[in-house]
């Protein structure tokens, strides 16, 4: 089965609240993103995000931070497509020490996890599969 992987950093924009926290949506939001490209190499087409069935926000994230999210498909039905997500902290920043500096932890924090469920119309499919 596909799997997807980006990174980005969050930025002072991402912050939503006070000390810079990062909203959890915006985990989410990676993960539609994680979505769409695991369905457009899957089955050729964007489709759509039904719904999640689990998520968990395990830790903090704050602008500044790198945020690695990465997905796969666990199960795929006729049109449905399972899919597993992960974020977790790649990249720190470490404002202690200057303003431009930054650690790279030796094992990543993981931050969010979840699993969704997107559906691809049949019509839709051009693949059948990798």
């Amino acid at each position: 089965m596909p799997k997807s992987l980006i990174r980005l950093r969050m930025s002072a924009h991402d912050a939503h609240y006070g000390g810079n926290l990062v909203d959890g949506a915006k985990m989410l939001q990676l993960f539609g993103d994680v979505a769409t490209e695991l369905l457009i190499r899957n089955d050729g087409d964007e489709g759509l995000f039904a719904g999640y069935e689990q998520v968990e926000f395990l830790a903090p994230v704050f602008a500044g931070e790198y945020i690695e999210a990465s997905g796969e498909i666990i199960e795929a039905g006729n049109t449905s497509r399972k899919m597993r997500f992960e974020a977790r902290k790649v990249i720190v920043p470490r404002p202690d020490l200057s303003e431009s500096a930054a650690d790279v932890p030796v094992e990543p924090t993981v931050v969010c996890r979840a699993v969704g469920t997107c559906v691809v119309p049949k019509a839709k499919q051009r693949k059948s599969g990798p």
